[in-house]
Parts: C-alpha cells; structure tokens; sequence
C-alpha cells in the first residue's frame, strides 16, 4: 500500500474553503470515479482501490489517501491532479 498527503495553506473564509473542497471532491470523482462523503470538517473519499480524507481547517487543507499496490503505477498521476486542483481552487 502506497500513500499520499499533501497539505496546503490557504486564506479563504471557511465556509468558502469547504465548498471549494466539495468542488475538487466533485471533480475528482468525476475524473476518477470515487464517492465521497462529508464527516464534519473532513470529507472522505474511496473507490476500488484508494482511500483517503481531505481535511478543511481555518487556514489549511490537508489530504491523506491509501493506494492499492494496483493503484502503484498511477500514484505520480494522482498526486498531480490532487495539486493541479489544489492549485486551481486555492491557489
């Protein structure tokens, strides 16, 4: 099993930082098909093979996610979509 986590700062409202979150939730499902669900501040995802959280606070968004060894070959292309959309929505 392989892992992920990448933490970002961000100055937006907190309000607007969690929809900006349900944003690359959405889009990320779109992209790669995962589910997701809202626990609080923490939305977790999952699909065949990867698990993970995405974390809303004041100041920062953290993501943690669990690759299947299946899922090895395509973690370089999942951290760099988790950064392009980080980058896009709190840039």
């Amino acid at each position: 099993m392989s892992h992920i986590q990448i933490e970002r700062s961000h100055n937006k409202p907190h309000d607007e930082a969690r929809k900006l979150a349900e944003h690359v939730a959405q889009e990320m499902a779109d992209e790669f098909g995962f589910s997701y669900r809202w626990e609080g501040d923490v939305l977790h995802f999952d699909r065949t093979g990867v698990e993970g959280k995405l974390g809303v606070s004041s100041d920062k968004v953290h993501i943690t996610a669990k690759l299947s060894f299946l899922l090895l070959a395509l973690k370089p292309r999942i951290e760099s979509e988790i950064h392009k959309f980080l980058d896009e929505n709190f840039g």
